[in-house]
């Protein structure tokens, strides 16, 4: 289909157009009227919306079919969803500063990705902040009225996206929307292929004692480069703040655990991060629990952030890998709330609703000798986003200690040396270009 497919021009509308239209009622307090959305042509080809389980190959998918476009598409973006929204927020705080805060500004903004974009693709599509969920419909038919292709993956379903989210009902459209002009497809697998064993790389770690400290010098002088750029502070800019990084050489950054997540950071400063750094050690790192949920939910970002761009990842940890979101308190709170008077037996009851459970979070449970009473009994997890979230960070982490990933790009003779170098900084330099 995209083969035929040429993108109209896109038409810029006019500030005028999108300043708010005062209807009768506007004096008595009802919102101003938003300028109309022209229609999307009929012959657009319909988009792709991916989902599935962690490590089915959403992102695997998406990545071969954007590196395989026709020649025809020479405007094309691959970009994950955090940092499209965070490019999104950024240019309509911009156009608000320029035309006040009344300005309808998505179009506008619309126009400029589309211009950019005729197919767009964006992983780990979601839906979890209310500021986020009011844009979403309009920004979408805005793209799709300009001509632009949208393939993206989630780990659920639309009718699933912003589930129990504040003013849903508002949000019902962009689905009607996502379902009406993307063809829904399902990757059923059992199989969370990031977890299949891996020759070990020996980038995780426990305690950092002084045999552990020694080793991650040796990964930081390996990542680094000492030779032309010596260890040294660093610092950058994001959003007017300055992000401060404690040891840095060539592309390695070297942050403790506190440094990093203690502070009040967020998906715009690890994206900054990954576009000047291709490998991060993080050293400290502890168990975390319910108490510390903001810590789990930043450092769950950061790996996000870490995976997506590609880059090398050495810890140190407190804890074994699947015991790093999970306490052992709250495990065994949860062991005794499960066998207590009047709940269910660990064979579990008709209505554990088990088949809601993704097969990654059953196999998780499975590892840890929980079944879903003794998980809904516990303080763990707050919904549906978090347990995907969790379960994701952890085959991530899977795939990321494998001896490919670390060897990746590194011109190992075996892998073809200074070619295999060379191509591998091609791949990562289109991946900064298409982070808009």
């Amino acid at each position: 289909m995209l083969i035929a497919w040429q993108q109209p021009d896109t038409q810029q509308p006019t500030i005028e157009s999108l300043q708010p239209k005062k209807s009768f009622f506007s004096m008595f307090g009802s919102k101003p009227i938003l300028a109309a959305l022209p229609p999307i042509d009929p012959t657009l080809p319909k988009g792709i919306y991916m989902y599935g389980d962690v490590g089915s190959g959403k992102t695997m998918m998406m990545d071969l079919f954007f590196d395989t476009l026709p020649p025809n598409i020479t405007r094309k973006t691959r970009i994950h969803f955090h940092a499209f929204m965070q490019s999104v927020h950024k240019d309509l705080h911009k156009m608000k500063m320029q035309h006040g805060n009344e300005i309808d500004a998505i179009p506008f903004v619309a126009a400029g990705i589309a211009e950019r974009s005729s197919v767009l693709c964006f992983d780990e599509f979601q839906c979890t902040d209310v500021a986020d969920a009011m844009i979403l419909r309009r920004l979408i038919e805005s793209l799709m009225a300009h001509g632009t292709v949208i393939v993206t993956t989630s780990n659920r379903h639309p009718d699933d996206l912003y589930k129990n989210g504040i003013q849903r009902e508002s949000f019902i459209p962009c689905i009607n929307l996502l379902k009406t002009r993307l063809t829904v497809l399902n990757l059923d697998s059992d199989t969370d292929y990031r977890k299949i064993p891996r020759p070990p790389s020996g980038v995780y770690h426990h305690p950092l004692d002084a045999s552990a400290q020694t080793h991650v010098e040796r990964w930081f002088r390996f990542l680094g480069d000492f030779e032309h750029d010596p260890p040294h502070r660093a610092t950058h800019e994001v959003w007017g703040r300055e992000i401060h990084v404690p040891k840095a050489s060539g592309k390695c950054a070297w942050f403790t655990f506190d440094e990093i997540m203690g502070r009040a950071t967020g998906a715009a400063d690890y994206l900054e991060l990954t576009r000047n750094y291709e490998a991060f050690i993080v050293t400290g790192v502890p168990g975390m629990n319910y108490r510390s949920r903001d810590l789990a939910r930043r450092f769950i970002t950061f790996i996000d952030a870490v995976y997506e761009a590609r880059a090398k990842l050495v810890l140190t940890t407190a804890v074994p890998l699947p015991s790093l979101f999970l306490d052992p308190t709250e495990l065994s709170d949860a062991v005794t709330s499960s066998s207590a008077p009047g709940t269910s037996p660990p064979s579990a009851s008709p209505n554990t609703n088990e088949e809601a459970l993704s097969d990654a979070m059953r196999s998780l449970m499975d590892d840890l000798g929980m079944n879903m009473t003794m998980l809904k009994n516990s303080s763990i997890f707050s919904g549906d986003e978090e347990r995907f979230a969790f379960a994701r960070a952890l085959s991530r982490l899977s795939e990321m200690g494998g001896r490919d990933w670390v060897e990746r790009g590194l011109g190992l003779q075996r892998k073809g040396g200074k070619r295999e170098m060379e191509s591998w900084q091609r791949v990562r330099s289109r991946w900064r270009e298409d982070n808009m």
